[in-house]
């Protein structure tokens, strides 16, 4: 006896590499995975008290998308066209000043959570003011999350500087110590937000604590040229002296790249969170992710927030990925259909120190796991169904999410948010902002 036997016509674990196994079944019980065996022998060992079939799809792991700004989707379409510093000087840090408060955070949270559920995502790193609302919103609705709390150096809509910042985040963290699926972890914002005293303090307690650390890093090369008129160092090189560049690190961005900067992550076991859309929209630059990859550096998917994207849906960051990889390596074989899936989600796990729980579906993980229906018109013929999965199918085809085994999206239907009232309060913040614009 078991809770649930999901028989599919695809099964891609990920991890063993390149498998696709047909007409096989996933067995999970106590929100874990039991067993990936063919369906007919599935059918005569197990006996579930719900048995699903999925005959035009394919299963495969929840995505991780491993940096996100949740609540920002109530800033979605709000500034648009615009280059990084002026889109965030003025538009995006005059108007959070104006409006992120507890409200605002919980509700793009939840905006932002029943997205990535419709699209795939079972797991998500967020960096954001309010860290203790999109934590409760993570709570309520079942999703995995790591939730980085940011710390800068001025005041924000959340803190008075990094000390109160630090305090906040570290109480945050013990408030969720117990809880299996959300981890509470550091986050400074940038280079040229945060200062040498701040880092250090961070470094030490990041390294005595083995809690993990995410920063927007490489971002432009801008960032990188004031760094080296002001330091004289990359900030790479920066990280690295000050004790915070390790296999505890998330570089976010990393576009603005050399053969130093690749050698120190190599070396150093840092990750790089590759977040290629709103890289593009903003003209930040492009992350050298074949090459970061050949020299063994893990590189993971994010999407940033919706204010720069201006979407959540990790599918669609695939394929941008593998084409812009194509493109800037001069390659076409660069960063294939199963290499990018890796990076959705097993790749993200390990950036975000959690691959021994999710990111494959191997026996024993958590069962965190995707249905996409690969019957509909656009994936005809289907030759190859992780080809399909890359380059054709996007969110709108995910059909079934699972996180833990518990069931949050059923035939497109989401199961622990309000779908209405959702759409509801996003309606009532735009109506909000626009009024006093």
């Amino acid at each position: 006896m078991i809770d649930t036997l999901i028989h599919a016509r695809w099964i891609i674990p990920v991890v063993p590499e390149q498998k696709v196994y047909e007409n096989c079944s996933l067995a999970i019980d106590k929100g874990k995975i039991i067993g990936l065996l063919p369906s007919p022998e599935a059918a005569a060992r197990f006996e579930a008290s719900e048995e699903i079939h999925l005959d035009q799809h394919a299963l495969i792991p929840g995505l991780i998308n491993t940096h996100n700004h949740a609540a920002m989707t109530l800033l979605r379409g709000f500034a648009d066209d615009r280059p990084l510093m002026e889109w965030l000087e003025n538009h995006i840090w005059p108007n959070e000043r104006k409006w992120v408060d507890p409200e605002f955070a919980t509700d793009g949270s939840r905006l932002a959570v029943a997205e990535m559920l419709r699209s795939g995502t079972t797991t998500f790193s967020d960096q954001y003011f309010f860290p203790e609302a999109t934590a409760q919103v993570a709570r309520e609705t079942g999703v995995r999350a790591q939730i980085a709390f940011p710390v800068i150096d001025f005041p924000t809509p959340w803190s008075r500087n990094s000390e109160d910042a630090l305090q906040k985040g570290l109480a945050l963290r013990d408030d969720y110590k117990a809880n299996e699926r959300i981890d509470v972890v550091f986050a400074p914002h940038a280079p040229y937000t945060v200062g040498d005293a701040t880092l250090e303090r961070i470094a030490v307690y990041a390294a005595e604590a083995q809690i993990a650390v995410q920063m927007h890093l490489h971002e432009t090369a801008t960032e990188v040229e004031r760094a080296l008129a002001e330091t004289g160092e990359r900030p790479t090189e920066r990280l690295l002296r000050l004790g915070l560049l390790g296999p505890q690190t998330l570089c976010v961005h990393m576009t603005a790249v050399n053969e130093r900067d690749i050698e120190l992550l190599q070396s150093s076991g840092a990750h790089v969170a590759h977040c290629p859309r709103s890289n593009l929209k903003l003209a930040s630059g492009f992350c050298p992710t074949a090459r970061l990859l050949q020299a063994g550096v893990n590189v993971a998917l994010g999407t940033d927030g919706a204010a720069s994207n201006n979407s959540l849906d990790l599918f669609t960051e695939a394929n941008t990925a593998a084409l812009l990889a194509k493109a800037v390596s001069g390659d076409a074989a660069a960063l294939p259909a199963h290499q990018v899936l890796a990076m959705a989600t097993i790749n993200g796990a390990r950036a975000l120190g959690i691959d021994q729980i999710t990111g494959s579906l191997e026996t024993g993980k958590s069962a965190d796991l995707a249905a996409i229906h690969l019957g509909q018109l656009e994936q005809q013929p289907l030759h190859d169904p992780v080809s399909q999965l890359i380059y054709t199918a996007a969110g709108h085809n995910v059909s079934d999410v699972w996180v833990a085994g518990r069931r949050l999206l059923r035939d497109r239907q989401l199961q622990t948010i309000n779908e209405i009232e959702v759409i509801q309060r996003a309606q009532q913040w735009r109506a909000r902002i626009a009024g006093q614009a």
